[in-house]
């Protein structure tokens, strides 16, 4: 690998809060571009960071790409039951770097974390539906579709259901 996994410190939160908004972005997954009010929350790293465990990719000083882990009965979990962490929003690599296994090793990173978790029996997380080079990612992670799982954060609005997947330990 030519790049590492580390935990995000300050000075990478805006460079990765760019990074995952542009994926969002140039990958055509917010309904209204840049006026999109989900963007606002895609680019708070720092929030994320306060409470979770934000992780990014780089090489040398450069920010790659990066993902949210929650820990077990971390406060921001979505869909985690007890005993379960959440790979959460914004798993998001570069443009320039993606085909290098970079997201595949961030989703890897969080899987570890939650093995070395006390009490972590599994890992769930959330996708939209049209992410599907992302839930073959997944899937190749070992990770299942769980559709009863399936849920929609904007109750009213049937198209933005997101998908669930979960990885036993």
């Amino acid at each position: 690998m030519d790049f590492r996994i580390d935990p995000a410190r300050p000075a990478h939160h805006a460079v990765l809060g760019e990074i995952t908004a542009r994926a969002y972005l140039d990958d055509g997954l917010l309904d209204f571009g840049e006026s999109d009010a989900y963007l606002a929350e895609l680019r708070d790293v720092a929030k994320r960071a306060a409470a979770a465990e934000v992780l990014v990719a780089r090489a040398d000083d450069e920010v790659l790409g990066g993902v949210t882990f929650v820990p077990s009965g971390g406060p921001m979990a979505d869909i985690a039951r007890p005993g379960e962490a959440e790979l959460r929003m914004m798993l998001a690599v570069a443009r320039a770097a993606r085909g290098r296994g970079i997201g595949e090793a961030l989703v890897r990173a969080c899987v570890d974390r939650a093995r070395a978790t006390p009490g972590c029996r599994g890992i769930v997380l959330s996708t939209q539906r049209t992410m599907r080079s992302a839930h073959r990612l997944y899937e190749r992670v070992g990770f299942v579709r769980t559709p009863e799982r399936d849920w929609n954060p904007l109750p009213g609005l049937d198209d933005i259901t997101l998908l669930t997947y979960a990885l036993t330990l």
